[in-house]
């Protein structure tokens, strides 16, 4: 089976699986989406939604945000780790949305890439899912799914949006991402699978014996 070959099917396993795919962070805007984001890196999405109700209670706007302490915002978002750091990005993006901004999340992804905390993963999220452009942000599932099917060689994250985004078309992006998300945690999980247990690595390869030993994110 050739990649392309490969790339069909995985498409056509995943939309048999995944036909919806709710974004699995809890928000109602694209600056909850992005603060959202933010915490959820080295954070289970689960803990960054049981701690987010709180902290929007307390401010679910730039310009709210902006006024509330540091050390408040730190206190509501230690359960999801590094606090300190991420604290200080809330506040700092907060302030530049209300003042640079007027008080709206910008919608590129230079703009968003300048806002404190902010890399290109969250960028990427935030474009495709606050406002539809389409990306293929690269999570730890993401990188470990796309070496295990041979789509990449796994090099670092960069190289496997690249790899991704010339072997799937544009209007798969968005809702692919986050389907191969799903499958990564429910069937091919880091400890569940090595390449040669799940379903979609087993119908892709199915002379495969050895476990694929993939890089990191």
């Amino acid at each position: 089976m050739t990649k392309a070959e490969r790339a069909v099917l995985i498409l056509k396993r995943l939309d048999e699986l995944y036909p919806s795919t709710p974004v699995p962070l809890d928000h109602h805007d694209p600056y909850t989406l992005l603060v959202a984001v933010l915490l959820s890196a080295q954070c289970t999405d689960v803990r960054v939604n049981q701690v987010t109700p709180a902290l929007f209670a307390l401010a679910d706007q730039p310009g709210t945000m902006a006024e509330v302490p540091v050390d408040d915002i730190r206190a509501i978002i230690r359960p999801c780790g590094l606090s300190p750091k991420k604290s200080r990005a809330i506040s700092g993006l907060s302030k530049i949305i209300r003042d640079k901004h007027g008080g709206h999340v910008p919608q590129s992804f230079e703009e968003l890439e300048e806002l404190p905390g902010v890399g290109h993963k969250t960028a990427s999220v935030v474009m495709s899912q606050a406002f539809g452009v389409p990306a293929f942000p690269v999570d730890t599932h993401i990188h470990r799914l796309a070496q295990r099917w041979k789509l990449t060689n796994g090099k670092n994250v960069k190289q496997t949006e690249i790899d991704l985004k010339r072997l799937f078309a544009r209007e798969h992006w968005n809702r692919l991402h986050l389907q191969i998300i799903f499958y990564g945690r429910e069937h091919c999980s880091a400890r569940g699978c090595d390449g040669t247990v799940c379903g979609l690595c087993t119908e892709l390869f199915p002379t495969r014996k050895r476990a694929i030993i993939v890089n990191k994110a």
